[in-house]
């Protein structure tokens, strides 16, 4: 005999939630494998049931997401499209992304690492490992091999912050991000990401030739790059500060990184595991999906929450230690199935390059301030974390 889905009795979207994601979202998945907030999504928390939902696309879709809103300034294309549209749309990213075809831009990553390192090196004392390391790294390459002009990139936070409050639902943070001046925000989306405003030899020309092959329109090779660039920001950045926030609390395991330096990807993972820079999915159920003693009926929203199936103890031993070691084979960071991350090499590339010109450099890492959370329902993670380097 099947339960009712329990009702949850916290709002776990408040700016008091968001501030204390980690707690709100652990607790929500020891409160039952399935759990029904106020406005009818049902959320899933445990390993087990998040890593199934994400491979089975048939059951949980993506064609209609909790909070889906068509006429957001988000891309409507990729996340929210199913086999077989889904898998032609992404080999363009695909290609465009691969490994080879990065290879070509890997260069201009590590140049500006360098020069970033550098300058931090001079600077010496406090930095934060968001505006002056991470987001200061991936703002600059990332429109560049993406071959954006330079003009407006400073609307790409204002960008990012709309992107994901449009992720979660309508409320008080959702407000906050649209304060922006979002006329000028989409006026630079748009002018921008023209085929005629970009650098022919950067990757975004790779996407409107997707189009010239008739792979896509040249109306969705547009949102393919407007894709990459909002995906391909702030999931990346958060996560090195992430990486560098875990080895400051977690000195033995970065000397452990410098004695052997060719572990700074497993290290990136590891990070994007330990502190999820996305703290759910949405999906909508096709049918009537069992969920241990529970039914989640057809037609409902769902939210299937990575972060805290990444700390789920069921799964994980001692989810809430960094180790640079741990098998992360099975880590939901990345995402899992059809709609996993098509822009993994991109962001390892990036990781690669900066994370590893630090670990060339700098011997220790100190917190030297509190936390600061970004402030958006459903992205999570530091948006200023100070720290000290010292240099060896």
């Amino acid at each position: 005999m099947t339960k009712d889905i329990p009702d949850y009795p916290l709002d776990i979207f408040t700016p008091e939630a968001v501030r204390n994601a980690t707690a709100i979202d652990d607790a929500l998945r020891e409160f039952a494998p399935a759990v029904r907030l106020a406005d009818g999504t049902v959320m899933l928390g445990r390993h087990e049931h998040v890593s199934a939902g994400l491979l089975d696309w048939k059951a949980f879709s993506s064609a209609s997401r909790p909070w889906h809103d068509p006429t957001s300034p988000r891309p409507e294309i990729l996340l929210t499209d199913d086999p077989p549209r889904h898998t032609q749309v992404r080999k363009v990213i695909a290609d465009a992304l691969s490994p080879r075809a990065l290879e070509r831009v890997k260069d201009i990553f590590e140049a500006r690492a360098t020069e970033l390192v550098a300058r931090l090196r001079e600077r010496g004392g406090t930095v934060d490992a968001v505006g002056d390391v991470s987001q200061a790294y991936v703002f600059q390459v990332l429109p560049e091999i993406l071959g954006l002009p330079e003009e407006g990139r400073e609307h790409m936070h204002g960008f990012s912050e709309m992107v994901w409050a449009t992720m979660g639902p309508p409320g008080e943070l959702f407000d906050q991000a649209m304060q922006h001046d979002y006329s000028a925000v989409i006026q630079w989306l748009e002018t921008q990401c023209e085929r005629g405003a970009l650098d022919p030899e950067g990757i975004g020309e790779q996407i409107y030739a997707a189009a010239d092959r008739g792979q896509v329109t040249m109306a969705e090779a547009k949102l393919l790059l407007q894709t990459v660039l909002s995906a391909g920001a702030d999931t990346t950045f958060i996560t090195m500060a992430n990486a560098l926030r875990a080895w400051a609390e977690f000195p033995e395991e970065y000397a452990k990184l410098r004695a052997e330096p060719r572990k700074v990807r497993a290290a990136f993972d590891e990070s994007l595991r330990w502190d999820s820079p996305s703290r759910m999915a949405g999906r909508i159920a096709t049918r009537d999906v069992e969920i241990d003693d529970y039914v989640i009926p057809a037609g409902t929203r769902c939210g299937l929450m990575f972060a805290a199936a990444n700390r789920d103890p069921r799964f994980w031993d001692a989810p809430e230690t960094y180790r640079i070691d741990r098998d992360t084979k099975h880590s939901l960071g990345w995402g899992y199935g059809v709609h996993g991350c098509v822009g993994r090499s991109l962001a390892n590339m990036e990781a690669q390059a900066l994370l590893g010109e630090i670990v060339a450099q700098v011997e220790s890492i100190e917190l030297a301030g509190p936390y600061e959370p970004w402030m958006t329902t459903v992205g999570h993670g530091p948006i200023r974390q100070p720290i000290k380097l010292q240099f060896a």
